[in-house]
């Protein structure tokens, strides 16, 4: 592994990052729930390996993203009943994704925001009806 890879390595998260973040989620609105933080749905999985993935190619710090996330909950915090039902700390998770590699200029917000209106856009099952074994594409949103 090249040092440049280890010292991104370095900036993403731990298993003692993991330890100190499960102390923090334990605090979280949702009570108990926020101690079992799995993934209830795919998207959520592919929304934390994304993350990971741009921290390890050394696109923004871990750091940046949990700034972000608790600003996110925060935000919800202050305008929100912490028993409230919409809580979804995945939907904050990518809330934050979003700030942060907008703010790297990973991401132009605007594009994002198009290509999100255009799959909400689509019914749920749209496409669903066979296997899709073709890669996923990059969406122009992204910039290299």
């Amino acid at each position: 592994m090249s040092a440049e890879a280890k010292v991104r390595l370095k900036h993403c998260p731990t298993a003692e990052d993991r330890a100190a973040a499960d102390a923090l989620l334990a605090q979280l609105p949702g009570g108990d729930r926020a101690l079992d933080r799995g993934f209830d749905e795919p998207w959520q999985l592919r929304a934390f390996a994304l993350a990971v993935a741009a921290c390890r190619a050394g696109r923004f710090e871990w750091k940046q993203l949990q700034q972000a996330l608790i600003s996110s909950i925060g935000e919800w915090e202050r305008t929100h009943d912490l028993d409230d039902p919409s809580w979804s700390y995945y939907e904050h998770f990518v809330a934050a994704l979003e700030s942060v590699l907008g703010e790297e200029g990973i991401v132009e917000p605007e594009a994002l925001d198009e290509r999100t209106a255009e799959v909400l856009a689509n019914p749920p099952n749209k496409d669903h009806h066979g296997p899709h074994l073709e890669p996923v594409a990059v969406h122009p949103a992204v910039r290299s």
